[in-house]
């Protein structure tokens, strides 16, 4: 005759059944609950699991499937992702990405609070026999580098813990900050958001008193601590100031650029564009790229990484080629000339926004009469 198990033990085998009872619409049954169970070491008759699973049905709200047998279990699909039997392998395997790859960019007090179900996840990963895939998962993908590895520099942890609970909570921040220069100073600044651009973190801050943005490198703040709190300003967008290039060492301002570069160097650019309205055309060999780009220190060095394989570079501010080729197309004239003199600028500029022009298929190369036609209506 079976032992019958006492409460500490029924608790046990409740709290494995509850683990293991998946999400809807994903669903589990009595067999292949008890040969699980088998497989992590705990041997209980059919019968056994089935009134187990129909006691916590009852009492935890369970969704039980009865048009067929055996009767399939599983929680609501709104119940609450991390109650103690809702760990799925599904929330384990996310819970633990989001460590791997966000945890530095989530308030320290967040993170603090997330401790226990990281170990849950950790926990739930490694103890159940059937998530092997999902544990080798977490082996199988990596965010990589694309530029030459670099060591990240030191970033005092509780300093962190003060900035990021400072932009979570919308605080001032006092700081003793270094500038790359070596020159110390104390700034109060408000903090708008954080930024990792690969192994650096930046605060997006404004110092007291103005109304710019600015980017400092949290491994040169010596010391912060919050103070008051404020109104977060309705018209800052951290989205919007990396699109402005803000990161990338450049003030906002859009050009219209033009270079020509040997067909496998640029490949890549075939597959990743510049821009939404890149223009690609291959000469001999050379593809002639344009597009419309934010003009930042970082594309320069970009620019200059290919050496050689790159050439005719040209960058011209995206207002004067617009408002040059709306002239160009309604007179149906691609004269630097003229240009030049509808514009106010000089004929140089001038001929480098036709080119850029030529470069994007707009109008052709000049022509035995010396002209250009056009070629787009």
């Amino acid at each position: 005759m079976a032992k019958r198990p006492n409460n500490l033990e029924a608790v046990a085998i409740a709290l494995k059944i509850l683990h293991r009872i998946p999400r809807k619409p994903r669903f589990i049954d009595g067999p292949t609950l008890c040969k699980q169970l088998k497989e992590d070491g705990l041997e209980r008759g059919l019968r056994t699991i089935e009134r187990h699973l129909e006691a916590l049905s009852d009492q935890f709200g369970i969704l039980r499937d009865e048009s067929s047998k055996p009767y399939r279990y599983s929680w609501p699909k709104e119940s609450k992702a991390l109650d103690i039997p809702v760990l799925s392998e599904q929330d384990s395997l996310l819970l633990l990405l989001a460590k791997q790859q966000l945890q530095s960019l989530m308030p320290a007090s967040l993170n603090k609070s997330m401790e226990g179900f990281f170990e849950q996840a950790e926990y739930a990963l490694g103890a159940q026999t059937d998530s092997k895939l999902a544990r080798e998962w977490l082996s199988k993908v990596r965010v990589v580098s694309d530029s030459q590895p670099l060591i990240a520099p030191n970033i005092d942890p509780d300093i962190f813990d003060v900035v990021s609970n400072a932009l979570y909570s919308n605080r001032w921040l006092n700081m003793r900050y270094r500038k790359p220069s070596g020159i110390e100073s104390n700034i109060e600044v408000m903090p708008l958001g954080l930024a990792q651009q690969q192994q650096r973190f930046y605060l997006v801050c404004r110092y007291k008193g103005f109304h710019n943005e600015r980017s400092l490198a949290l491994h040169r703040i010596l010391s912060a601590q919050a103070s008051f709190g404020f109104e977060r300003p309705e018209n800052f967008s951290l989205t919007q100031y990396d699109i402005d290039g803000r990161f990338a060492w450049g003030n906002g301002k859009k050009i219209k650029l033009s270079f020509w570069i040997n067909f496998d160097a640029g490949i890549h650019l075939l597959e990743t564009p510049l821009s939404t309205d890149q223009t690609v055309r291959d000469i001999d060999g050379e593809l002639v790229i344009t597009a419309t780009v934010v003009d930042a220190a970082r594309l320069d060095w970009w620019l200059r990484g290919f050496g050689e394989e790159i050439t005719h570079i040209s960058k011209v501010p995206l207002d004067r080629y617009e408002a040059a080729l709306e002239f160009v197309l309604s007179n149906r004239k691609a004269s630097p000339s003229a240009i030049s003199r509808k514009f106010g600028i000089s004929w140089a500029s001038a001929s480098e926004v036709v080119e850029i022009m030529e470069a994007a298929g707009i109008v052709s190369a000049i022509c035995s009469n010396g002209r250009r036609e056009i070629l787009v209506d």
